[in-house]
């Protein structure tokens, strides 16, 4: 028998995880959008695990070992320098995005304190070799997926979220599909 080389990208894919960096909500949070989700979320389509709802403020993707510590490193370093800000987030409107097929609530304003946030981590993971999202941050929570479009509308009650912290976040391969691997407090 010969050995056949190992394919790079198969090899890469078996050591690495995907991560992403979230708000992640408290359990008054969490009940309240999983009321949302089960009270106005469209019937056909997959909701989201109760205990998976989130808010991802940056997509890693796949990382290897090296590059989760670099983004370990630029979140710490970001809340060392920057500072993290508590800040408070109004969830105010629901709808979907019909490409993605995702029914999601969300913010009609973004606060300043996230979209810095956003941006300082955007920067600092570039130098771990990550790819920052081309398009505008919207801050919202995937509540449904495989969803029909729905027309976006305001919530019935908003919903009032104290961010206190951000977690770095891997797939587990089972439900619920995510596991916080490190917390930042604000």
């Amino acid at each position: 028998m010969v050995a056949r080389p190992v394919d790079k990208v198969q090899a890469s894919a078996r050591s690495s995880e995907r991560l992403f960096f979230a708000l992640w909500p408290d359990d008054k949070t969490r009940a309240a959008l999983a009321r949302v989700q089960r009270d106005l979320a469209p019937r056909k389509g997959r909701q989201v695990h109760p205990e998976d709802i989130h808010m991802t403020v940056v997509f890693l993707g796949p990382a290897t070992p090296e590059r989760r510590v670099c983004a370990e490193r630029i979140a710490t370093e970001v809340e060392a320098c920057q500072g993290f800000v508590p800040f408070e987030l109004m969830l105010d409107r629901i709808g979907s995005f019909p490409r993605a097929r995702v029914f999601w609530c969300g913010a009609s304003v973004c606060p300043p304190p996230l979209l810095d946030l956003v941006g300082s981590l955007n920067r600092g993971l570039a130098d771990c070799g990550f790819v920052p999202e081309r398009r505008p941050y919207r801050p919202h929570v995937t509540l449904a997926r495989k969803v029909q479009p729905v027309e976006a509308r305001d919530l019935p009650q908003p919903i009032r979220w104290r961010v206190d912290e951000l977690v770095l976040v891997t797939g587990t391969g089972a439900v619920p599909r995510y596991r916080v691997v490190r917390r930042w407090k604000l």
